[in-house]
């Protein structure tokens, strides 16, 4: 199972989509506070549609609780401003993948503190970010990819019609 971390989200819209991510992948969802809407907003569970029920998602007080209530955690950092592609570790199962709020990201000083498991999704140099939604589709599958997508559904069906 792969984790997800929303470092101090401000936005529900995203942060629903995210979720809905996260169901559809197996993942679980991490927040930490203080969080710009509340979980109850009807933009998050508009954005997460009818999945939010399922999602496997813990809510923390600040960064500390989370380091005191995932003790030992392979955390990967995403932030435009690292160094190492997002293609580049040998992301293991149980492997977090964190993200900062969408107006700063993640401060600079947890980067430099894990320097060593900082990623980046390549973009033209002109662009200040992806949008948080899609950074965090584009980080969780290549890291199931990594994993060789154990567990998912890997071919379609047609609904009418047969391949």
């Amino acid at each position: 199972m792969l984790h997800v971390v929303l470092l101090e989200p401000e936005m529900p819209a995203n942060t629903g989509n995210i979720g809905r991510t996260c169901v559809a992948t197996g993942s679980k969802l991490h927040l930490i506070r203080p969080l710009g809407f509340q979980i109850n907003d009807k933009m998050l569970k508009r954005a997460g549609l009818d999945y939010w029920p399922d999602l496997d998602v813990t809510v923390y007080d600040d960064y500390e609780d989370f380091l005191e209530r995932n003790p030992g955690a392979k955390i990967y950092m995403a932030s435009t401003k690292a160094q190492r592609l997002y293609t580049e570790p040998d992301y293991e199962d149980g492997c977090y993948l964190m993200f900062g709020k969408e107006s700063a990201g993640l401060p600079e000083e947890l980067l430099l503190a894990n320097r060593e498991n900082t990623i980046r999704i390549p973009m033209l140099p002109d662009i200040r970010s992806l949008n948080l939604s899609n950074s965090v589709a584009v980080v969780v599958y290549e890291a199931l990819r990594h994993q060789g997508f154990a567990g998912m559904q890997i071919e379609g069906q047609l609904h009418r019609l047969h391949w």
